[in-house]
């Protein structure tokens, strides 16, 4: 199980929608289980369709979060006109097998959903995801 503060789930929904309509995405930091800092990541590919986190972001974002003591949890994207479902990139550019990966919903802007997945070897299997 993920659990995601609400106000974080805020601030992930508030850079998805300032994305719009690229995908928006970011890391994931906090421990056992529990996330307790986003990294809001650059979308390089500046794309509706997919996400790759701009390098040396990810890279100092990484570092940091080992400075802290924490681990990567997880990576969440936004998908801007399809289900909270990991698409067929999605799983095939799925790097950390430990990693949650999170999807924002947002074909329904006025009704976003959220979703968490573990993606290993090519199998997609859902987790809790807990919003507090």
């Amino acid at each position: 199980m993920l659990i995601l503060k609400k106000e974080l789930f805020e601030q992930i929904l508030r850079q998805c929608i300032k994305e719009f309509p690229d995908e928006g995405c970011g890391i994931l930091a906090g421990s056992n289980g529990r996330v307790d800092r986003i990294y809001e990541m650059t979308n390089s590919e500046k794309s509706p369709a997919n996400f790759f986190m701009e390098p040396k972001e990810q890279l100092r974002a990484m570092k940091e979060i080992r400075a802290q003591g924490l681990q990567m949890l997880g990576i969440y994207h936004s998908h801007v006109a399809s289900e909270a479902y990991p698409s067929s990139r999605d799983a095939e550019l799925a790097f950390y097998p430990e990693a949650s990966y999170v999807i924002l919903s947002l074909k329904d802007k006025n009704n976003p959903s959220i979703r968490s997945f573990n993606l290993k070897e090519g199998s997609i299997t859902e987790e809790e995801i807990k919003i507090e």
